[in-house]
């Protein structure tokens, strides 16, 4: 077995023993999101990552801002002022300002423009995580991948490619902060993610190398989770490929998930994930229609956000809805 992409790091930027995974303070739901235009988006990733316990523990500390010398735009600040406000604040709704303000520096994303939850929850994390890396330019990548906003969200695949000629296995690892599953004809979300690691039959036109072979083959690839995320992100993919027809299936979701089965290593204790927020689009195309979410504050009970509004609801409904963006914490 060949392998490529897993080095251990030279330097280690945030040390993991200092990542609280439960909230140090327990408290009543935030404020709710104004929408500034067509914001909806952004509100349900902000509230989703305000209530990602580990993140907001950071954050509260101020850990960042206190040593930051980022000049201008620094994300990492941007997000600890925003949950400081929302978490401590005695209004009902504030407004998201600072965000608006500089959407500009987080990705191709306008106020007045409806968005898609998903690119603005990539571009933020990836914001976050260059706010990390300020500074420091010269690192590896494998240190790059031992910042707060890494060791939270980030994991790595592993793609084992067999080829099917002299059957040589070559692995190659990848790093991810979240998941993007296929749900078409998908019941569940444990269908969705057998299908994730179900091996695929690469055409030898792909391309496909083989060391030993010395030419393009045909090949099998298997992707499995390697190393697996304190926080699990997955996006139901409900784009229809090369339309912007919605998929709208239900896709059936638990409150706790075993990543077990989808690992490299199949064998040992089940790797338990509960959830803690969920993203829902309603509308009939992924151009339009809205966002909103639920989420389980620091108290232990689920809230529907919606924009300004903050209500509490139950488990139940938080599971009959049409996802797609679902948080789960270790």
């Amino acid at each position: 077995v060949t392998g490529r992409g897993m080095t251990p790091p030279q330097r280690i930027l945030f040390p993991p023993e200092k990542i609280c995974m439960d909230w140090r303070q327990k408290r009543r739901p935030g404020a709710g999101l104004y929408n500034l235009g067509s914001t909806c988006y952004l509100n349900v990733v902000l509230q989703c990552l305000t209530y990602t316990p580990p993140l907001a523990n950071y954050l509260l500390s101020r850990q960042h801002s206190r040593f930051c010398r980022q000049q201008g735009f620094c994300m990492m600040c941007i997000m600890e002022a925003h949950v400081r406000k929302v978490l401590y604040s005695s209004a009902s709704a504030i407004r998201p300002r600072a965000v608006i303000r500089d959407l500009k520096f987080i990705g191709e994303f306008k106020p007045d423009i409806p968005g898609d939850a998903y690119e603005f929850l990539r571009c933020t994390l990836s914001a976050m995580q260059r706010a990390c890396l300020s500074g420091s330019s010269d690192l590896d990548v494998s240190c790059q991948e031992t910042t707060i906003i890494f060791q939270i969200f980030g994991g790595f695949l592993r793609s084992r490619v067999t080829c099917l000629s002299c059957k040589t296995v070559s692995d190659f690892y990848e790093a991810f902060l979240d998941v993007l599953l296929k749900i078409k004809g998908a019941s569940s979300l444990t269908t969705a993610l057998e299908d994730f690691v179900t091996p695929k039959q690469l055409d030898w036109k792909k391309g496909f190398k083989c060391s030993k072979c010395k030419k393009k083959v045909a090949a099998s690839k298997r992707v499995t989770v390697h190393h697996a995320p304190r926080v699990l992100t997955v996006c139901l993919g409900r784009a229809e490929d090369r339309s912007s027809r919605k998929i709208s299936q239900l896709v059936e979701y638990p409150e706790f998930l075993d990543l077990q089965p989808y690992m490299s290593d199949t064998a040992g204790e089940p790797l338990l994930y509960s959830l803690y927020a969920v993203v829902v689009h309603s509308g009939h195309t992924c151009l339009g229609g809205h966002f909103f979410c639920y989420t389980k504050a620091s108290n232990g009970q689920w809230y529907k956000m919606n924009d300004v509004s903050v209500d509490s609801c139950g488990i139940h409904t938080v599971l009959g809805q049409q996802a797609y963006l679902l948080f789960y914490a270790r």
